[in-house]
């Protein structure tokens, strides 16, 4: 009798525990809720044309618009810095193995600058095999100077986590630089109550940028053991020395106002910047971190107003574009806004994104203004990096579904539902992170069969995306059919695994919980 007297004292105590805990998370939840909306409310404008960029008054004279490979895009010309190349620069990667090699192959051949940026960095193996490829390059390379950018809460996030897995390289040489950006939305109480994972909510540094020497590989995928084996994604490594420097110094700008790792594991501010991100004034560090980011913009503007795009070899052009919500900074949304509005009848848009929650502005752009015939990938519950997690980040397919529900049901109530389909992608064994533009040009009444544009980078055109990350990608536009054919392999192997999604996604059910929590975080996902 003592004995199960014992035992329901103890399942009372367990259920009060999680009570407790439950309530903790919804007050910080509901804390942050109203933080960070007040902070938008104050200092960020909707996606619309802002001061940070004013498009250029000659890109539209660097190129006659006649000669102008893809529809009516080249207002892209006036809308972000452009690199001219030859497609034999541009390589497709389609495998995460591939894409792993070619980082470790890199990391161990770089000359004189290594520039990473990531989500994180994972703790495995192929982590530490390529911590220790760089290592080495650096004992026998005293000239090589390496910059690693990741995100502080999730880089900090457990007891061994990416700092401690790159602090080797910090104590080995002055030459290797590891900076975490602190969101400046995370501060405050708001800072104090959130426990870890909750508070990668707030805002991320999301970018993926792998730079060596005068090549860089834009991605979508994060530096861990999933992303180099069986989570797929995309990854392009381009061979340009003026895009790889435009890169290399904007992500100096953001190392400047992120937070230094020192040799004692510390985290301290850089010697030139004097706001900390969670105790300065909001607006004090939004305001320098955004001129900092604006003046590269600046100064490639700047040095390319002579170009001929035309001249040389050049048969594809590259556009590099930014999405800094939290920093007031809305450039890759304009941009994407721009080219979904304009696609014209006959034409055909594919698009992917590894979690399906567009923002309603790229909705109602894709069902009320754009021409183009459209299909978006997305992940399968199945297929979904938090299929079978703990509760409640176990409901986040079910919320992603949800999300694609709804916008079908747009779709189908302004009878487009032939024009736009809906798939997932799902494959045994593996999950789906990738995401992009394909676009295929009406050539004389006629769909082209390869895409002459695609994006590729770290955005999944999200709420996320546009308002909380640190994102980064590049439009890339070219004439060369043999890299249209890579384009389209590349697509083509994505498009393998997918299936169409419309019958699952109305029959599929959704909890009710699931439910109510999309309707109060929506913007968070």
């Amino acid at each position: 009798m003592i004995k199960n007297q014992d035992d329901k004292w103890n399942e009372t105590r367990i259920c009060f525990q999680v009570i407790s805990k439950l309530i903790a998370i919804f007050l910080a939840a509901f804390t942050m809720i109203r933080r960070v909306f007040s902070t938008f409310i104050d200092y960020h404008s909707p996606i619309t044309q802002s001061d940070f960029f004013q498009p250029s008054t000659f890109g539209i004279h660097r190129i006659k618009e006649e000669h102008w490979p893809i529809d009516n895009f080249s207002f892209l010309l006036n809308f972000s810095p452009c690199f001219p190349v030859n497609s034999t620069n541009v390589r497709i990667i389609n495998e995460p193995i591939d894409f792993y090699k070619s980082i470790l192959e890199n990391a161990s051949k770089a000359k004189y600058r290594i520039s990473l940026a990531s989500l994180y960095l994972g703790i495995g193996k192929m982590e530490s095999d390529l911590v220790d490829a760089i290592k080495n390059n650096m004992s026998e390379n005293d000239k090589l100077k390496v910059n690693i950018l990741l995100d502080f809460t999730r880089g900090t996030r457990g007891k061994i986590n990416s700092k401690l897995m790159l602090m080797p390289l910090i104590k080995q040489s002055t030459n290797c630089t590891v900076s975490l950006y602190h969101t400046p939305l995370l501060r405050g109480i708001t800072k104090k109550i959130i426990p870890a994972r909750w508070n990668e909510l707030v805002g991320l540094q999301h970018m993926k940028i792998y730079l060596f020497d005068d090549s860089v590989i834009i991605s979508g995928a994060n530096l861990s053991n999933d992303y180099f084996t069986n989570r797929q994604d995309r990854y392009v490594e381009i061979n340009d020395q003026k895009l790889s420097n435009f890169f290399a110094e904007i992500l100096e700008k953001v190392h400047a106002f992120s937070l230094k790792v020192q040799m004692n594991g510390e985290c301290t501010l850089h010697d030139n910047w004097k706001f900390i991100p969670y105790e300065s004034n909001y607006k004090d560090f939004v305001n320098e971190a955004r001129k900092s980011i604006q003046s590269v913009f600046k100064k490639a503007y700047d040095e390319q107003i002579n170009n001929d795009l035309m001249k040389n070899d050049a048969d594809t052009w590259l556009f590099p574009t930014l999405e800094m919500g939290q920093l007031n900074i809305h450039h890759d949304s304009l941009v994407t806004k721009k080219i979904l509005s304009e696609a014209k009848v006959g034409s055909s848009l594919k698009m992917a994104t590894g979690y399906f929650n567009l923002t309603q502005t790229y909705m109602d752009s894709l069902v009320n203004e754009c021409k183009a015939d459209c299909s978006i990938i997305m992940a399968h519950p199945n297929a979904n990096g938090f299929k079978g997690s703990k509760f409640p980040s176990s409901g986040i397919p079910d919320a992603y579904s949800l999300l694609a529900k709804k916008f079908y049901k747009q779709i189908k109530e302004q009878k487009q539902q032939k024009r736009i389909s809906l798939l997932e992608y799902e494959r045994e064994k593996w999950t789906y992170h990738a995401k992009g533009l394909w676009y295929h040009s009406n050539i004389n009444n006629h769909q082209s069969e390869w895409p002459c544009m695609t994006i590729i980078g770290s955005s999944n055109y999200g709420e996320r995306s546009v308002n909380r990350d640190l994102e980064a990608q590049v439009c890339i536009i070219t004439k060369s059919k043999e890299l249209q054919q890579s384009l389209k392999n590349e697509y083509d192997h994505i498009l393998n695994y997918a299936s169409k999604a419309e019958n699952q996604l109305i029959t599929r059910v959704i909890p009710n919980w699931v439910k109510t929590v999309v309707l109060l975080f929506k913007k968070y996902f």
